[in-house]
């Protein structure tokens, strides 16, 4: 009573007079708190805080303390997705070619209605620059140049050719050349040989010559030294010659200013459009002319335009500001924006750009990852609500008989709510306030005031939990308190229409999500794992007594009390356990939903690798391995198993031609080796992208020629498309697809006897093959096969449709094209050092980390990790509180108990007992509710965004769901019993320490 008269707010230790005052009853407060009884209050509120805070320093710091690292978690949440979406935008963009993403823009040349002397003003370079900024003024926020990577003047849109016998020319085809009058070209390469181009006195549509540059890497290939003259046909005019006076060095060769238009780079070979299987090709390199000569292009047959290529600035896009980046994109190529650009350039102005795909695929993926990371997010933010109210209620619980005194003695709910809000907020300001500081410094990015509203929104629930807990327990003065257990509080009709409210809300949230997937899914979606554990906890609550006492009767048979006492004491539990209990089973279903998440994100990403790669590693050759390759492989440290395989992605099947766009024979993986399953070069490329599909009454097929029984080990190893080696050297079908019959009776032609191949096939192959002998057509030669078993993936082959077939069924040597390689710790350089010349290593390792290069993506894996861990830290948390309120009460009981001849070893057993049940039910229900979310939750989420990269997607990526991962769902519940086990085990051996007569006396003091 000493104590609660001290902190009491109507005394003044220094002031007798006051003291006289406040030992007089107090009148009873008028109707809802009198005027003047709240005036005379609130004049010692301040010293009220001041006492408060000096007799309990340790309560203040520990609350400091949690609504610091609350609010820090809180506002550095929001920051860290700004600055993963930031980040993620950016790359995307950076690491896309310049050609796609940058916004160009060209007008024709002025047309011959114009005089010689209007056309040559309008290719003058100052006019040119002029629009330039013209154009760059017209952009609409937020896209924003880079002007240092961004180019403009004019150029050839119809390359000339160059009629030089000098000029190498493959297959006797003239080279072409795109002139070029770029600007800024001293600023953007160094002179390694000779000088920079330059003109003397005004250039005009009858010069006879100009200067030019070309690159080294131009120079090299199409054999041009400084001084050099390269003659261009004219038109109504002598050829133009343009004279070499230097070769250049670009200084970012990969920058937009070299790579938008890369043929004034490097050269290249240019195919003439034919049917024919090798057509002719052709140089196509670039010549860099002075700004000023740009009219002497008017007179040749080159069409020349002027252009504006605009490079988008990387550094200033927004994550937050896509939708408006989209929109202005659209708006400038072909909109408002684009008309402005006319009015600064030509009416005749175009522009082009793919910047908007990219954008597109950017929003595509932050749409399917931010759905999965805001569950995360709320089951941790519903975790750490909970611990800030338990927080308030222990606090209130502490200091019951304090309020009791104060409400008898007048105080009103109103100063009294006030007062308590001024003590916590004394603490929590300030602490919430270095939080949000906290959060800035460490993570830098994003949009501040996100983080300062999630900041402020947990110093505000801190400061209001102990005041509305007080306010709502004290809201009638009472002099004596009641019992909190079961035994006397019993659930009203209130509570019951609130839990069937609140299940009617779980199973909305839930059909929802199941429905619309997380990408449909709002802020009722994200509630769902949570609302399954709110479900949980409020079912556990209501039903945890039953088993309880249904064990009462056969514990009541044993010998001894202490068994009894504890099953007894936890039976009749507590009425406010919902709190601890909900942050329990919350933290619990979120942490099973968030490591399921993270375990199938993980093995999406193994099984994509492994599909990929074949094996462990592979080595693809461009045409056919030497005949030492595979010994040399295998000897590389490292290597386990070499499995050798003829990869032809040109094979036909013959009389089976159909629309290209469903065509099976799309290679899509990481290999790149091509050439014929009989061991001579063909054209067919992995990525098959260009020559798959019909052709006109054939179908084109991957085919493999493997050692069956070897590449039948292999995959039985790998786990991809296993089969036992009979189905493709008797053609024993396995019962899943094909006719199982080698044998036909044939024709005579195939591979010389009749006799039909037996062959491993995809299933849309075989859809389209049938079940009847199909003749294919491999480098030249005939060969009938027949379909003995389906599987969905194999190894050797990264397509969406595949043949396999035993190269001893077609009667001749493995040549192989392919190594697919099985081991640990595989080196790229060892491996490509021991395949020799014109090979390509792919390790399944590298490949599984491709799958993870955009930074929405690995930060969607850091935000999903820090959730789970924060939401386990504060159901720990909780469960300390918890512990913690009934602490005094448990103590004064083994005190009691040891007067009654209780030894200490009996009554450590008596509390480990009594939170034993408790704590295997929390354990118990939070693995079946997680598990129960996992399985209900599942249908609608899609893991693909998160698992694979956008540009990683393939034909063979397998689908990225949701599965319960055991590890997930069973170690935080066995965390649960071993920390309440743990803690009360410690309780009980530190109340054995102390004098029985203290506890004994805990409700005097």
């Amino acid at each position: 009573m000493n104590e609660q008269a001290a902190n009491s707010p109507t005394e003044e230790p220094d002031e007798p007079a006051r003291e006289r005052r406040a030992s007089r009853p107090a009148p009873p407060p008028p109707e809802g708190g009198g005027a003047a009884e709240d005036r005379r209050v609130g004049r010692h509120t301040v010293p009220w805080v001041r006492t408060r805070l000096r007799s309990a320093p340790g309560t203040a710091f520990a609350l400091a303390l949690l609504v610091l690292l609350t609010a820090a978690l809180a506002a550095a949440f929001p920051l860290a997705m700004d600055s993963s979406r930031d980040k993620a935008l950016r790359q995307a963009v950076a690491e896309t070619t310049p050609h796609r993403t940058t916004i160009q823009f060209n007008a024709p040349q002025p047309g011959l209605e114009h005089s010689p002397e209007e056309r040559e003003a309008a290719l003058g370079a100052d006019k040119i620059r002029a629009e330039y900024e013209g154009v760059i003024d017209a952009l609409r926020a937020p896209i924003a140049a880079d002007r240092d990577q961004s180019s403009f003047g004019v150029r050839t849109s119809e390359p000339p050719e160059s009629w030089e016998k000098w000029l190498p020319r493959p297959r006797g085809l003239h080279p072409r050349f795109v002139l070029s009058t770029q600007q800024d070209l001293a600023s953007h390469a160094r002179v390694r040989e000779g000088r920079m181009p330059r003109t003397d006195g005004t250039v005009t549509s009858r010069s006879p010559e100009v200067e030019a540059v070309v690159t080294e890497e131009t120079a090299a290939r199409l054999h041009i030294k400084t001084g050099a003259l390269i003659r261009i046909p004219g038109e109504l005019r002598g050829p133009l010659g343009i004279r070499i006076t230097g070769i250049v060095t670009p200084e970012n060769p990969r920058g937009a200013y070299w790579s938008t238009h890369d043929v004034l780079r490097t050269p290249s070979l240019v195919r003439v459009p034919s049917r024919v299987p090798d057509p002719p090709t052709y140089w196509l390199a670039g010549l860099l002319l002075p700004p000023d000569a740009a009219p002497a292009l008017l007179d040749i047959p080159g069409q020349p335009e002027r252009y504006w290529n605009i490079a988008p600035d990387t550094g200033s896009l927004d994550g937050g500001e896509l939708s408006a980046l989209q929109a202005a994109v659209t708006a400038t190529v072909d909109g408002g924006g684009l008309l402005e650009v006319r009015r600064a350039t030509d009416v005749n102005t175009a522009a082009r750009t793919e910047l908007d795909d990219v954008l597109i695929a950017h929003q595509k993926l932050s749409a399917g990852i931010t759905p999965l990371i805001t569950v995360a997010a709320t089951g941790t933010a519903t975790v750490a609500l909970v611990v800030l109210l338990m927080s308030g209620g222990l606090a209130a619980g502490r200091r019951h008989a304090e309020f009791t005194v104060l409400r008898a003695r007048g105080a009103s709910l109103r100063a009294l709510g006030g007062r308590l809000f001024a003590e916590t907020a004394v603490v929590a300001v300030p602490a919430g306030a270095l939080g949000f500081l906290a959060a800035l410094l460490l993570v830098g990015e994003g949009r501040p005031w996100l983080a300062a509203g999630a900041a402020g929104a947990v110093t505000l629930v801190a400061c209001v939990a102990l005041p509305v807990r007080a306010m709502a327990t004290h809201r009638p003065v009472r002099v004596s308190q009641d019992r909190e257990d079961l035994t006397s509080a019993r659930p009203s009709r209130h509570r019951t229409v609130a839990e069937l409210t609140a299940l009617a809300v779980a199973v909305s949230a839930v059909v929802a999500l199941r429905r619309r997937g997380t990408s449909g899914g709002e802020g009722l979606v994200a509630l769902a794992p949570v609302l399954v554990g709110v479900i949980a906890a409020l079912l556990l609550v209501r039903l945890h007594p039953l088993p309880l006492r249904a064990l009462a009767r056969p514990v009541g048979r044993l010998r001894g009390l202490t068994g009894k006492l504890a099953l007894a004491r936890a039976a009749r539990g507590s009425a406010s356990a919902v709190l601890p209990l909900l942050a329990l089973l919350t933290a619990l279903t979120t942490a099973a939903f968030g490591g399921s998440v993270l375990a199938g994100v993980a093995d999406t990403r193994e099984r994509a690798a492994l599909l990929a790669t074949g094996a462990d590693a592979r080595v693809d050759a461009r045409y056919l391995l030497d005949a030492g390759a595979a010994k040399r492989v295998a000897s590389v440290d490292g290597v386990d198993g070499v499995t050798e395989a003829a990869v032809d992605y040109t094979a036909m099947a013959e009389g089976l031609g159909g629309d290209p766009t469903t065509d099976t024979g799309t290679a899509s993986g990481s290999g790149s080796a091509s050439g014929s399953a009989s061991g001579t070069s063909s054209s067919g490329t992995a990525d098959g992208a260009d020559g798959a599909g019909a052709t006109g009454p054939d179908l084109r097929v991957p085919l493999a020629v493997v050692d069956a029984k070897a590449y039948a080990r292999l995959s039985e190893r790998v786990g991809v498309g296993a089969f036992p080696p009979s189905v493709l050297t008797d053609g024993g079908g396995d019962g899943s697809g094909g006719s199982g019959n080698a044998e036909g009776s044939g024709d005579g032609d195939g591979n010389g006897d009749g006799r039909v191949v037996p062959a491993l096939a995809a299933p849309a192959t075989a859809a389209r093959l049938g079940d009847k002998p199909v003749t294919l057509l491999v480098d030249g030669e005939r060969v009938k096969v027949r379909v003995a078993a389906v599987r969905a993936s194999t190894p050797a082959v990264q397509a969406a449709g595949f043949l396999v077939v035993d190269a001893r069924a077609l009667g001749g040597p493995l040549r192989p094209t392919t190594l697919l390689l099985t081991g640990d710790r595989l080196d790229r350089e060892p491996l490509a050092k021991a395949a020799g010349d014109e090979t390509v290593v792919h390790l399944r390792t590298e490949e599984r980390a491709r799958y993870a290069d955009s930074p929405l993506q690995s930060g969607a894996e850091r935000i999903y990790l820090a959730a789970v861990a924060a939401g386990a830290g504060y159901a720990a948390l909780a469960l300390l509180l918890s512990l913690a309120r009934a602490a005094p009460e448990r103590a004064a009981l083994l005190a009691r108990l040891r007067t009654m001849g209780l030894t200490r070893r009996d009554g450590r057993r008596l509390l480990v007992l009594e939170s034993l049940p408790q704590a295997l039910l929390a354990s118990a229900g939070g693995a079946v509710a997680g598990w129960a979310a996992i399985r209900l939750l599942a249908p609608g989420t899609d893991l693909t965004a998160v698992a694979l990269a956008a540009a990683a997607g393939g034909t063979t990526a397998p689908i990225a769901g949701l599965r319960a991962d055991p590890v997930s769902l069973l170690v935080p519940s066995l965390a649960v019993v071993v920390l309440t086990v743990g803690v009360a085990a410690l309780q009980a051996w530190w109340t054995g320490r102390r004098d029985s007569v203290q506890e004994l006396r805990i409700g005097d003091r």
